[in-house]
């Protein structure tokens, strides 16, 4: 059986899930697994479809960024795979760990993936303290800040801290951090 596993970081990346989806089915991908999530985030979807997958199964992905965030992270997912007999497929890269050369491929291609990542994010610390520089960086929106009056009227309406969190899909840190500021 194939096994797809479709992921994007963000909300915004809708269309590059459905097209990730659509290769997979594409593919022949009996069961598919996809999630809106940052890399670092626990992905539930991953770990479902790695549970679910069994000897002789194939775990298929597009591309090698939307499977793991580090070459280390790669190792235990191909560890996890290999100790259940399960392949994997990397679509863009044409790669399959079925044979000794896949594998190889794969160990490299995932150190020249994590390099390619964090030289990415190195460009983007210096582009930011060069913008903080000339005065232009204006950081993350501050989502919790603009829910200001919504939070102290839950809380005035006798709702927990928690409550308030869940309610407004913030943190209960940024909660605490609006009240503080009163």
């Amino acid at each position: 059986m194939m096994i797809g596993y479709a992921r994007t970081s963000t909300l915004e990346q809708k269309a590059s899930l459905e097209a990730q989806s659509e290769s997979l089915k594409a593919m022949g991908c009996d069961r598919l697994y996809e999630e809106q999530i940052s890399s670092v985030a626990p992905r539930e979807a991953l770990k479902a479809a790695v549970s679910y997958a069994r000897d002789g199964d194939t775990l298929v992905v597009t591309k090698l960024d939307r499977l793991a965030r580090s070459v280390r992270h790669l190792g235990q997912i191909v560890e996890d795979l290999e100790k259940k007999g399960v392949g994997l497929r990397v679509l863009d890269l044409g790669l399959d760990t079925s044979n000794a050369t896949g594998k190889l491929m794969l160990n490299v291609l995932g150190s020249v993936a994590q390099f390619e990542r964090e030289m990415m994010l190195e460009r983007q610390l210096e582009g930011i303290a060069k913008a903080k520089a000339l005065g232009k960086y204006k950081g993350r929106k501050p989502t919790a800040q603009l829910q200001a009056d919504q939070i102290r009227t839950l809380v005035a309406q006798g709702l927990s801290k928690r409550a308030v969190a869940e309610e407004l899909d913030l943190s209960e840190r940024s909660v605490y951090r609006v009240l503080a500021n009163e």
